[in-house]
């Protein structure tokens, strides 16, 4: 066809049965033929018949309600009709339709809400932007009441169907809702609060849902403003603060600012400063946050309390350090028209040339069709703003349905389908974004082709990490990146991997693949060549191709052959790596590659190890004052430059000072090479392995021991570890622990113990393990898990000597009872007056092993963190103490923080209980050399056990004079080792009184003892009858007089009141003291 226009002969016909049909069903019949004589000849009738002019008059004839209905009805018939392609053309009868709204009869003001929902209906969900901004010009613009409540209910409407897009449109729509809660009118009132609160509970940041019905009221009721801060600065925010939550409390502050209020102002800068520390886009800090930056500085200069000048200095410098700013410029705002008229220019030349009079000036055949052509640029160019190249039914929705009416009536022959027509603009654009990152030359055969070079910043929460700096790659090239942990090192390959680098090239022009300490399988059961050819970007490669990549690696064909779960760190990094190759990636990002072997030639790595950055990188990329500053040659050349840099060959902490807190002392071990650990001709075989991975494995461990694990990759170095702190159980053998040791243990891979809590800060982690006053992890370890015949021999009678037949519930108490101890009993059914003391070794005979245990471990990290206190304070301050900012630990969820971060915060969660014994797996994985140094100085003073796993040998070496050599499952011992005795064959009155060191007096450093005793006073040794006391100031060994049987009695007898009651009712345990 062409773009001859088409005949109105039949249009007065219909618009006349319309005008004067006599009911309701034959106004609806002749609006729909209507509508289908325009969809049938084309839309230009709409303009050339004067149909949307005519049913406007009919609209606004007062004299006549049938001629209002039907026109009206008219409209919501062209709207269901013609759909999207007839949405922009409609768009002007809206005012028409809402002064509707006010008309006496219920008729017509039903048909003119049934015509609106049926306008709006007819818009994609990509228009909700030029819909909002039309309702909201109608919404200034009217005087009428009902008008204004149909315009808000509609906005509502619009908001609970586009729930995760209206955010964007916060900012500009809602000071338009805040208007209207000022109305006189209360029905306008009503509705812009019910509006506002559903435009507000949209918010995607949980932390403030809470207080919705607050922030509305605050917006309708200035006096509230008071109440609303009050209750913001009451809450913890951990969820990352976005645009839409700035938009809604930016404007709240600005106000809480100037209350005259010294405690609101107060409560205000300190919501700034929690708040802010939460938002990580720059640009959003610079769009959103530079306005409040006046009003506390004013606060900062002028209060007159000090208090709140210190709290409003804080908050300043937070928004400063944001990116906020009273300063300079405000970033400029979008300039829709522009970008609007740029996609209909280069939409022009794609469409056929028919609906065109000229495309040199341009020159659309029709005003309705230019209508159309700019509605379309203007959503296209949305897409383009969001890079939303990929969503083939949004460009099928934006450009392909909108016009392909104008297309098939007018377009001339050949014509494609809508889905073609996206498919050819989506094609166009994207085109045309790929060519902004066509590679260059460098302009010197030496560098070669620049794959890219842009400008760009990077942040993350309130830490501006990158500002306004350069990231140049050329091919060819490895890189190493410098800098100390915590400065977004990981976060920029992360932000390059994820494409959230400004203006990086898209994956199909440059493809970056990252490798990390993470193995993403879903399925850990499934062979090692099946895992890798179940990845979908992966369907294609041979199978053959994908075992030759393998072996390239070090995977023979056995290995290939076993599980994914199996797989040791080293060779978990290997299969990685191995994935990665296959991607055919242009820039292979490393992250921490080397703590096992030798890495394959890279593009950019992020490495702590001197060694592979001497040699294999050819450049080296700095981190100095939120800049890239760019090497040429390997570390030690930077070095030679910066010496300040051999930080990164010396374990000198020189900035970076860690604090371990001091052991807890151990009941009845004087002796520091006594073993309070050890294992006994263990072997441990994993499921679904033939050879086992240990075998006849004996060790012990003593408080005096620092021990370094070394061998190749899957030999069982983790495994033995594994064994040592109870994760997993020997098929063979036995493992002792002191019944009161306490181990703290960090995983090679930090998600061991952190990966069900990313969502929680590091310190809502750590007072989540400690809260009941005991380490939480200790429940879930796999050997304190009953089996089923453990838990059938709870339910076996136990036989007293008497012959008396009970049944165990469980164990309440422990205390010493001679060279043992002696446990509780609480029997099943019978009340606490009938408990029981059964010596330790009567209960294992009888096979309460695991009770046994579960209990000892409970109550030895009682002794160590029942007496610590988990407010918000304490628990900073141990983060702080291995290195961790305060900030970040308070304020981030875990799973943004980088390995090094989460290092040092399951370290922290480890030490909270005074542990005797450290065992760290691969601590040295994410660690900068400035943190290193700091770990080594802090394991060097500490007066407890170390046991380090590592394949750094300056790091062991420095720290470890014992060494266990493991080798294809097989232990040998090299240096000293420790005198394997029980820890109860001991003289007796030799039990500790808290005097002794751990490791000696050589460490400078006391064990910090139970402050409080176990519910059967098991540490107190003092308040035993006969035991002695060491007076400090002479040292005279005092004894302390005998008590009688009935003072004996009366004593035991309040011990049992008190922990019962304690038992009962919670709250802090009681110490065992005759002081009352």
């Amino acid at each position: 066809m062409s773009n001859q226009l088409p005949a109105a002969d039949a249009i007065p016909a219909l618009l006349e049965a319309l005008r004067t049909a006599p009911t309701a069903p034959d106004a609806k019949a002749a609006a729909n033929s209507l509508a289908q004589e325009v969809k049938k000849s084309g839309l230009t009738l709409l303009d050339d018949a004067k149909i949307i002019q005519t049913l406007h008059a009919f609209c606004t004839n007062k004299k006549s309600g049938y001629e209002r209905e039907s026109g009206a009805m008219g409209l919501q018939a062209l709207a269901t009709t013609l759909g999207v392609s007839g949405a922009p053309l409609l768009v002007q009868s809206l005012p028409t339709l809402f002064d509707l709204y006010m008309d006496k009869g219920d008729v017509v003001r039903e048909a003119a809400t049934a015509a609106v929902r049926a306008i709006l209906k007819a818009f994609p969900p990509e228009s909700l932007g030029f819909i909002l901004s039309r309702l909201e010009n109608v919404l200034d613009q009217t005087k009428q009441w009902k008008s204004k409540v149909g315009i808000l209910d509609a906005i509502r409407t619009l908001s609970n169907q586009n729930k995760e897009l209206i955010g964007e449109y916060l900012g500009t729509t809602l000071p338009h809702i805040e208007k209207a809660m000022h109305d006189t009118k209360a029905e306008v009132s009503s509705a812009a609060i019910k509006c506002g609160t559903a435009l507000c509970g949209t918010l995607p940041n949980p932390d403030l849902l809470p207080h919705v019905p607050a922030l509305v009221k605050c917006m309708a009721n200035p006096e509230a403003v008071a109440a609303c801060i009050k209750s913001l600065s009451n809450t913890t925010f951990v969820a990352e603060v976005t645009a839409p939550a700035l938009a809604v409390l930016v404007p709240l502050l600005m106000r809480a600012l100037n209350d005259r209020s010294m405690e609101v102002q107060r409560r205000t800068v300190i919501v700034i400063d929690n708040l802010v520390k939460l938002v990580r886009d720059p640009k959003v800090a610079a769009r959103y946050l530079s306005g409040l930056v006046d009003g506390v500085d004013k606060i900062m200069k002028g209060a007159s309390f000090p208090e709140v000048r210190a709290f409003a200095a804080a908050a300043h410098a937070t928004l400063l350090k944001a990116g906020a700013s009273n300063e300079a410029p405000p970033p400029p705002p979008r300039d829709l028209a522009t970008e609007t008229a740029e996609c209909v220019r280069q939409m022009a030349p794609l469409l056929p040339q028919a609906l065109f009079i000229s495309i040199g000036p341009f020159r659309p055949f029709h005003p309705l069709f230019s209508t159309s052509l700019e509605f379309s640029g203007e959503l296209v160019a949305d897409l383009v703003q969001n890079r939303k190249y990929d969503d083939t039914e949004s460009w099928k929705r934006c450009v392909g349905t909108s016009l392909s009416p104008w297309i098939s009536i007018y377009g001339g022959s050949g014509v494609k389908d809508d889905t073609d027509l996206a498919e050819l603009v989506r094609k166009h654009f994207y085109a045309l974004y790929k060519a902004q990152f066509a590679p260059k030359s460098n302009g010197t055969s030496e560098e070669g082709e620049i794959l890219c070079e842009t400008l760009f910043s990077l942040a993350y929460g309130a830490l501006l990490l990158l500002s306004h700096t350069t990231l140049r790659l050329i091919r060819g090239r490895r890189y190493g990146i410098l800098g100390p942990n915590g400065c977004g090192k990981s976060t920029l390959l992360r932000a390059i991997k994820d494409g959230k680098v400004e203006n990086f090239p898209p994956q199909d022009v440059l493809r970056a693949v990252m490798v990390e300490h993470a193995l993403q399988g879903e399925d850990r059961s499934l062979p090692i060549i099946d895992f890798i050819a179940a990845d979908k970007q992966l369907e294609s490669i041979p199978r053959e191709t994908i075992r030759a990549q393998l072996r390239d690696v070090g995977f023979d064909d056995q290995r290939q052959s076993e599980p994914v779960g199996g797989l040791s760190g080293g060779w978990k990094m290997k299969l990685e790596l191995a994935r990665a190759m296959l991607y055919k990636a242009d820039l292979l990002l490393l992250d921490e590659p080397t703590n096992h072997w030798i890495i394959l030639d890279s593009l950019t790595a992020d490495r702590h190890d001197s060694g592979f950055l001497d040699d294999v990188t050819t450049d080296i990329i700095h981190y100095e004052s939120k800049k890239l500053v760019y090497y040429p040659g390997n570390l030690s050349k930077f070095v030679e430059i910066h010496p300040e840099a051999k930080s990164y060959y010396t374990l000198a902490a020189t900035s970076i000072k860690f604090a371990f807190p001091p052991p807890g002392s151990l009941m009845g071990v004087r002796s520091n090479t006594r073993a309070i650990l050890k294992m006994t001709n263990c072997t441990f075989t994993y499921p679904g392995r033939e050879t086992p991975s240990l075998i006849n494995v004996s060790c012990a461990l003593s408080l005096s021991s620092r021990v370094g694990i070394v061998g190749p990759n899957g030999a069982g170095k983790s495994t033995l570890i594994k064994l040592l702190t109870g994760e997993t159980s020997p098929q063979e053998g036995a493992v002792y622990k002191h019944p009161s040791l306490r181990v703290g243990y960090v995983s090679q891979h930090t998600t061991h113990h952190i990966d069900r809590h990313l969502e929680k800060s590091a310190i809502q982690y750590i007072q989540w393990r400690y809260q009941d006053g005991h380490d939480r992890e200790l429940l879930e370890k796999s050997t304190r898990a009953l089996t089923d015949e453990e838990k059938a021999i709870l339910d076996q009678d136990f036989v007293g000597k008497n012959g008396e037949k009970r049944k165990i519930e469980l164990i309440m108490g422990r205390q010493k009872l001679k060279k043992s101890l002696r446990y509780e009993i609480k029997w099943r059914g019978l009340d606490h007056r009938y408990n029981t003391w059964l010596p330790r070794e009567e209960l294992l005979e009888k096979g309460f092993t695991k009770l046994v245990q579960q209990f000892d471990d409970l109550e030895a990290s009682r002794e160590g963190a029942g007496a610590r206190e988990t407010s918000l304070s304490a628990v900073r301050k141990i983060l702080e103490d291995v290195g961790l900012d305060g900030d970040i630990a308070q304020y981030n969820e875990m799973g943004g923080l980088s390995g090094g971060q989460k290092v040092k915060v399951v370290i922290a969660a480890a030490l909270w209980n005074n542990p005797q014994i450290c065992v760290l797996d691969e601590p040295t994985n994410f660690l900068d050399r400035e943190a290193l140094g700091g770990l080594a100085v802090a394991i060097r003073d500490w007066a407890g056990a170390v046991v380090i796993i590592s394949h750094n040998e300056e790091f062991v070496g420095a720290l470890c004079p014992e060494i266990w050599n493991i080798e294809a499952g097989r232990m040998t011992h090299k240096g000293k080792a420790a005198v394997v005795d029980d820890a109860f064959l001991d003289k007796p009155g030799k039990w500790s009184t808290g005097l002794n060191t751990p490791a000696g007096g050589s460490r400078g450093q006391t064990p910090a003892g139970s402050v409080q005793g176990t519910p059967a006073a098991s540490g107190d040794e003092a308040s035993k009858p006969g035991s002695g006391v060491v007076t400090p100031s002479t040292g005279v060994v005092k004894k302390k007089k005998k008590l009688t049987r009935n003072q004996l009695k009366v004593q035991a007898e309040r011990r049992a009141a008190r922990k019962l009651a304690w038992l009962s009712f919670g709250g802090p345990k009681p110490e065992d003291t005759d002081s009352d």
